[in-house]
């Protein structure tokens, strides 16, 4: 009877531990779904990023599929980006004009320079009105030169939104255009059908494009340009990403410091979208609005997002090159003239850190297998420096919610300090004391 006693307040006890650890796990996240509903975005999904250290600063939304518009572009400029690196195209290749790329060029309800058919533009004619001025012909006389056809291009965006992570996406034209306004032209899919991806797809597209051809925010970032390539009299492209610095008085209320791209959308099903990224002394922060109602309300809604990114936090390293990783056991060292050597950080860690909260960091360490022996050792020599595995951080407190790619949160880890291998002498005598420290140990399990 005692025992049943015992074990029935042994049972409600771990009862209320296991409520209290369930009520304090709650507790952070509470109060993310309060500061989320704080910001009040009025979009159908949007998302923030520190574009340094790829952390998720706000998101709502962020995994739903809606229609992207011409914010589709952003891979056409990634792709033809990748072929200018790889020196398939220059930029100067010239560029013919098909029917397809002709008739949209023409349509004066689309964005959109008027191309001939008669006349070969370069490259970079047509990637700035297409970048700048988001001209629906040029976008496709760009598709089509890449990869023969637009099909094709669009299955090459597919298997690149792959390659990214992007889960969401899925491309069937490269403008954003509805399949509706293309009519017979259209590549994938019936008239009802239009691209699909979700805030958070976009953000990664947007990582890569700024992270892997940084030039492209040379072009984006350009506010008024003409276009005189094959007409007779030039057309002045008006970007339509209204927060860049350097439009007129008129412009002003848009016009958000340090926004040098990225790329808008509009269509009557996608509503009015943004791709948004600023830089402030080197601090870059990333942003998407989905389906707000008007221009006002896209770059009204983008600026709230960087004035939080902004106000709210901070970019502060949490970890110093060199600096030895706290909490970690020194690994253990096979064949050395010392047995174990300490674990650092390979590199300084940046974060965004949020200004008066309770943001915190744990690094957990994994250690590469391919660097250890069976027994889990290093073996002798190790180098100063040498990597030996990676670091995995983890945001806690208020505001965490993750990255926005799993590998940038990780830091490379090294050996603090040299350890050569020991004498065949040293070694020699190590095995004759294992030995006999083994015999020992033998002998007393006897007894």
């Amino acid at each position: 009877m005692y025992c049943k006693k015992k074990l029935r307040r042994a049972a409600v006890t771990v009862l209320i531990f296991v409520l209290a650890l369930t009520l304090s796990f709650q507790g952070p996240l509470a109060s993310d779904a309060k500061a989320a509903d704080t910001l009040g975005i009025e979009a159908k999904s949007a998302i923030l990023i520190d574009s340094n250290s790829g952390q998720i600063l706000y998101e709502k939304n962020a995994d739903q599929v809606y229609p992207p518009a011409s914010m589709t572009k952003m891979m056409t400029e990634y792709l033809v980006m990748q072929a200018l690196h790889s020196k398939k195209l220059t930029w100067d290749t010239k560029v013919s004009i098909s029917d397809y790329a002709y008739q949209i060029s023409q349509r004066k309800d689309f964005s959109n320079v008027p191309l001939r058919k008669d006349y070969q533009y370069t490259v970079r004619e047509l990637y700035e009105a297409m970048a700048i001025y988001s001209a629906n012909g040029a976008t496709i006389a760009l598709a089509e030169k890449l990869a023969g056809s637009e099909k094709h291009f669009v299955d090459l965006m597919n298997q690149m939104a792959k390659k990214l992570n992007m889960t969401q996406a899925h491309y069937i034209n490269s403008s954003g255009l509805e399949n509706i306004d293309l009519g017979k032209y259209a590549p994938y899919g019936d008239e009802k059908d239009s691209n699909k991806l979700s805030a958070r797809d976009l953000a990664k597209l947007a990582y890569h494009v700024i992270h892997d051809y940084p030039e492209a925010l040379s072009i984006s970032k350009i506010p008024l340009k003409k276009f005189t390539a094959g007409v007779d009299e030039p057309i002045q492209m008006v970007n339509w990403n209204y927060m860049l610095p350097g439009f007129g008085a008129n412009m002003n209320q848009y016009k958000y410091e340090g926004v040098d791209g990225l790329k808008t959308g509009h269509t009557d099903l996608a509503g009015y979208c943004f791709t948004g990224t600023v830089n402030r002394d080197g601090h870059r922060l990333i942003s998407v609005v989905m389906g707000t109602k008007s221009d006002s309300d896209r770059f009204g809604q983008t600026k709230t997002l960087f004035d939080y990114g902004y106000q709210q936090f901070s970019e502060k390293t949490i970890a110093k090159k060199n600096q030895a990783v706290k909490g970690q056991k020194p690994i253990a060292v096979h064949r050395g003239k010392k047995d174990q050597v300490k674990v650092a950080f390979g590199k300084s860690v940046q974060a965004a850190v949020e200004n008066g909260g309770n943001s915190r960091f744990a690094f957990k360490v994994t250690m590469d297998r391919s660097k250890l022996n069976k027994d889990g050792q290093l073996e002798a020599p190790v180098k100063k420096g040498e990597r030996i595995g990676y670091a995995t951080i983890k945001g806690e407190g208020d505001g965490a919610y993750g990255y926005l790619y799993t590998d940038a949160n990780k830091v490379p880890v090294v050996a603090a300090e040299q350890v050569d291998k020991s004498s065949w002498f040293v070694r020699f005598f190590q095995g004759i004391g294992n030995l006999f420290t083994g015999l020992f140990s033998w002998v007393a399990n006897l007894f």
